[in-house]
């Protein structure tokens, strides 16, 4: 419950700083986001090589966290009356909080992310075991595969919003989803490690962009900007609860590498709604 407010307070404010800034930067917040994953997982390491317990080196972190999010909401923008037009010409009218789950494009863009997430999710879950099992390699090598995939997002969303500003959101998906796709191909068939690697690499360029991108599109309108990053925050997070389990029932009769063929179908997905997250005119935010 804790991660879910935490989570969309966190994309409307990154949606907030993005429509002042006239540019893409979501993608760099997502790439703290997995970049913290990729520290988490080097520290995470290093404390168990020193034998420190669990229970420790978590309520560690959560010391850490808890000074944190009490420290760095002081600096973030400030609340702005919006004026939302309601395309009749009359006067603003009431924004339903339940609304969004109505409307259709907030709905495709959900669609959009769900495949982004179970792109990234089922990477995040499975290209450790699927290296071990299906190649035959050792547990530090699924570790250092997992690294590789996490280190390509990371740098992807770092540096890919200027992709994102040159060639528009649609253009920018469909190209990072097909990487994606092409990478999951690639790692499932590859006989060897540094063929599957390559595959990890094309996979996390791909997975890297399709989240954060569907933030920014649906948190465009800031009169409406809560409900609809929840409504796709909600479908997207939806593939993190349905894609592990169904992941792993496949993987007991298929093997776990050729279970990750069935996350190229939400990656065609994604690819065929794509237009759902298009850029729509600004909406202007005045300060009260």
């Amino acid at each position: 419950m804790g991660i879910a407010g935490w989570d969309v307070a966190m994309n409307l404010e990154g949606a907030d700083v993005e429509r002042r800034l006239g540019r893409n930067i979501m993608p760099r917040f997502h790439g703290a986001f997995s970049g913290g994953s990729f520290v988490g997982a080097l520290i995470g390491a290093l404390l168990s090589s020193l034998g420190v317990s669990l229970s420790l080196h978590l309520l560690a972190i959560l010391t850490v966290v808890c000074v944190i999010v009490l420290i760095v909401p002081r600096n973030f923008l400030p609340l702005s009356a919006v004026v939302h037009n309601t395309g009749d010409g009359g006067q603003p009218g009431p924004v339903s909080r339940f609304g969004a789950w109505k409307e259709g494009r907030t709905l495709l863009i959900g669609v959009v992310v769900l495949g982004a997430a179970l792109t990234e999710g089922a990477a995040n879950d499975w290209v450790a075991k699927a290296t071990v099992d299906g190649l035959g390699a050792s547990e530090s090598a699924g570790a250092v595969m997992f690294a590789v995939f996490v280190a390509a997002m990371t740098l992807t969303r770092w540096f890919g919003a200027r992709l994102i500003d040159r060639m528009g959101r649609v253009p920018a998906l469909r190209i990072c989803m097909s990487a994606s796709l092409v990478g999951l191909l690639l790692f499932v068939l590859a006989p060897n490690l540094v063929l599957a690697a390559l595959g990890a690499v094309l996979w996390g360029i791909g997975a890297a962009l399709g989240f954060p991108m569907g933030m920014s599109a649906a948190g465009e309108d800031p009169a409406h900007a809560a409900a609809r990053v929840s409504v796709v925050s909600t479908i997207g997070y939806s593939a993190f609860f349905l894609g592990p389990p169904v992941l792993g029932f496949l993987g007991e009769h298929w093997g776990i590498r050729n279970s990750l063929l069935v996350v190229g179908a939400a990656m065609l997905v994604s690819i065929i709604f794509a237009p759902a997250a298009a850029e729509r005119e600004k909406v202007p935010v005045k300060a009260p």
